[in-house]
């Protein structure tokens, strides 16, 4: 008789295969089943007409479809548009929210670069709280208001679209401003809060493709990277500059004392990414950019982790077990290190251990639990 072993994994390599083969199939079902349990509560709490799971799902498919971060975001809009009279996207930049693009509106273009109040009540508490607000025309911005027309039925939503820890956007929907109109208010929070998790893949993917494919060529050129923070992600509305620039309204002292420190915040990380501070100048500028990549990747690699398992991450952090339960991920992501570094200038630092205690243990080591070893 065949020894058990063999036949034991004879049988998973078969079982995996098949697995592996069926998974594309298998999440579209997934997800058209767990669209299938929300929809009456989806189109019970919105009051509206209502929306099947199939258009749904194609509208979330529309948006995983978009392969730049433009196209992810216009198809946002359009799908926005599709469960509510008008919609818009305000761009965040430098305390304050302008127009980026609208839909419904008797003209589109004129949203472009206005300029929404963040003060007001209604953006102020999405900015706070991060969270959907659902707003009359005495939370909005009157400006707006009086630009664009009432909602009608005086019911507006403004959500926040939000970038790793920051609201990078604000997406406004309403039912129009003619009578008889509707709004899916869940199926829009759907569409918005699948938008930024899809964002942050593509960022992440762009941003680990950059890597792999600039990097054969450190040794046969170097060009002094910019200076950036590899946590933070791609930043979709770079290329936005508002025809205007727009001082930021003050409504209490405490605000303004807030943004000072910002913006004296700001300065100084400004000041502290001098070349002076550079903790690689010793080196030859081709080894240098060797030890940036290294530690870019790294950090890449544990910004992954955490956005697939922010609720292990949670529960870890709080058990003190971290690796206990993200072994897998974090095995496997050392090893995708190691491969890619062990024979460079890099080999000599283990970046990637230091991410995993100062990014996803916060610097407690602890947190980790005892099976962890550096």
């Amino acid at each position: 008789m065949a020894d058990k072993t063999a036949i034991d994994q004879i049988v998973d390599k078969a079982v995996s295969e098949v697995l592996e083969g069926h998974l594309p199939q298998l999440r579209k079902d997934l997800v058209r089943r767990v669209l299938e349990q929300v929809q009456p509560h989806i189109s019970g709490s919105s009051g509206a007409s209502g929306s099947s799971a199939a258009e749904l799902l194609q509208a979330v498919s529309a948006i995983h479809a978009g392969s730049t971060q433009k196209e992810i975001l216009r198809a946002l809009l359009e799908s926005t548009a599709a469960y509510s009279g008008r919609a818009a996207l305000f761009v965040i930049k430098s305390g304050t929210a302008t127009g980026w693009q609208g839909r419904g509106f008797d003209n589109n273009d004129e949203v472009k670069d206005f300029s929404l109040d963040v003060n007001s009540s209604a953006p102020s508490q999405v900015l706070q709280s991060r969270v959907a607000v659902s707003a009359g025309a005495a939370q909005m911005d009157p400006a707006f208001t009086s630009r664009f027309g009432a909602a009608a039925k005086d019911k507006a939503l403004l959500l926040p679209l939000r970038l790793k820890d920051k609201v990078a956007a604000l997406v406004y929907a309403d039912a129009g401003t003619r009578s008889g109109g509707n709004m899916d208010a869940a199926a829009v929070e759907l569409l918005v809060a699948a938008t930024s998790a899809w964002l942050e893949v593509a960022s992440l993917r762009k941003q680990a493709l950059k890597e792999g494919v600039s990097e054969p060529a450190a040794t046969e050129k170097f060009e002094a990277p910019p200076v950036q923070t590899v946590s933070s992600f791609s930043d979709p509305f770079a290329a936005h500059a508002p025809k205007h620039v727009v001082a930021v309204p003050v409504a209490e002292p405490a605000m303004a004392e807030a943004t000072a420190e910002v913006v004296t915040a700001a300065s100084m990380t400004a000041a502290a990414a001098a070349p002076a501070t550079d903790a690689f100048a010793h080196l030859s500028p081709e080894d240098a950019e060797v030890h940036r990549k290294a530690q870019r990747f790294a950090r890449l690699l544990m910004d992954e982790i955490k956005l697939y398992n922010q609720a292990k991450v949670s529960e870890g952090r709080k058990h003190k077990d971290l690796y206990d339960r993200l072994k897998e991920d974090i095995d496997k992501s050392r090893s995708t290190y190691h491969k890619r570094y062990d024979s460079t200038a890099a080999a000599s630092v283990d970046y990637f251990t230091g991410e995993v205690i100062r990014s996803l243990a916060e610097d407690d080591i602890a947190l980790l639990g005892p099976n962890f070893h550096r």
